[in-house]
């Protein structure tokens, strides 16, 4: 008699707790090659690229070798989850990039932003980025130079 009731209440019992467990936030992830060239073909940003080429009418291939470097585009602007204005594209391999005034960034692979220049002081890792904006973006005030 007892046991229906029972059953119950430790059922309901492990609902509960898995409703109100929380969730793993979804991971961080990486601006793929297609993202970066749906990006670039569509910005109004004012682009400077450097490092290797990446011809602006038609993005990085698949199969060439800048696929397999990082690309790395941070920009001055920020308005609401909206980075823009003046933006930069690296293109390449490792190195510390000297970039002042970066309010927002996104990458092909993970990277360092710093507060000084040179790559040094405080560092925190795109994957780790606190506050994501919209086109895959991370909100990175006070950033001086990235790894």
């Amino acid at each position: 008699m007892y046991f229906p009731t029972l059953t119950s209440a430790i059922i309901l019992a492990f609902a509960l707790v898995a409703k109100s467990s929380p969730t793993a936030e979804s991971p961080v992830s990486y601006q793929t090659i297609q993202e970066f060239n749906e990006w670039l073909a569509n910005t109004d940003a004012d682009v400077t690229f450097v490092g290797e080429p990446i011809d602006k009418a038609h993005g990085v291939t698949l199969g060439s070798r800048s696929a397999l470097n990082t690309i790395v585009t941070y920009c001055s602007l920020r308005s609401g989850n909206i980075c823009g204005g003046p933006c930069t594209v690296y293109n390449g391999g490792a190195t510390c990039l000297n970039a002042p005034d970066t309010n927002c960034l996104f990458a092909t692979n993970d990277v360092a932003f710093c507060d000084r220049a040179g790559c040094g002081g405080s560092c925190n890792n795109f994957v780790s980025c606190g506050t994501r904006l919209d086109g895959g973006f991370c909100a990175t005030p006070g950033t001086a130079s990235i790894a």
